[in-house]
């Protein structure tokens, strides 16, 4: 099909959220993708932070490939082998003592959402509800995690959104003090925040976090979907600030464009 058939086709029964680039990607191969005119472009973008290796990578054909003729699909009521080694290694590579896999960013957000809750609701009572995020922060366009991410443009149309969510400024200690109160059960934070411009969160302010959140029983959660997995220099983004959270959510290159 041609590039115009195919966008017009696109129009008419792809639901409209996003504003496409005038032109149609049809293969990719390493740093590379190209259009159905064969015109190359060297692409920044990788799926929105989603392929960190690239298009066509040997490896990631031969184990898709050879997994899918095995096993596609059966779901947490029975054991996985693949399951079980990808949760040994993000466990053995990090802070965590489990896993729990999800299909992305946003529901990982969510999921550190309940688990806050939860838990919080067990040591400390259930009136200690509320999440504490930050200005300029992304964490997702699903409720819990839109109500986190304090973006206008994003909220105003799905409006009310899920009560209990407060904002401090980015690197600003004090606001942040002023804010983890008996009725915080989380604080979630980007070490480096993506959509927000690239802005690195200083030493003082992550350790400060850590420091005010074990000082008031309160659960500290990095959100890594766009920093984590290698690309800061480290694995993890907060590697380098000698703090560890309590939750980290991560996505993207973790299924390289499939779901986990």
């Amino acid at each position: 099909m041609k590039a115009e058939e195919i966008k017009a086709l696109t129009d008419q029964y792809v639901l409209h959220t996003y504003a496409r680039a005038d032109f149609v990607i049809e293969r990719g191969e390493g740093a590379r993708v190209y259009d159905t005119r064969g015109k190359a472009y060297l692409d920044f973008v990788s799926g929105i932070a989603v392929n960190a290796l690239g298009y066509g990578d040997p490896d990631v054909l031969k184990a898709v490939a050879e997994q899918s003729a095995r096993l596609m699909h059966i779901s947490n009521l029975y054991y996985s082998i693949p399951q079980a080694q990808l949760a040994k290694m993000l466990v053995e590579a990090s802070f965590a003592d489990k896993v729990y896999f999800c299909n992305s960013g946003a529901e990982s957000v969510e999921a550190a959402i309940k688990f806050a809750r939860k838990w919080a609701k067990k040591v400390h009572g259930p009136e200690c509800t509320e999440i504490l995020a930050f200005s300029d922060a992304f964490h997702g366009r699903t409720m819990g995690a839109l109500a986190l991410t304090p973006r206008p443009h994003y909220q105003d149309p799905f409006r009310p959104l899920m009560p209990g969510a407060k904002f401090a400024t980015f690197n600003d200690l004090a606001s942040a003090e002023a804010l983890l109160d008996e009725k915080t059960c989380a604080c979630i934070v980007e070490p480096i925040q993506g959509e927000g411009g690239v802005n690195i969160a200083t030493n003082e302010f992550l350790q400060g976090l850590r420091r005010l959140c074990d000082q008031r029983g309160i659960l500290l959660v990095f959100d890594e979907v766009q920093c984590g997995l290698g690309r800061t220099g480290t694995l993890w983004a907060h590697e380098p600030y000698g703090v560890t959270p309590d939750l980290m959510t991560l996505a993207k290159p973790l299924g390289g464009g499939l779901p986990i």
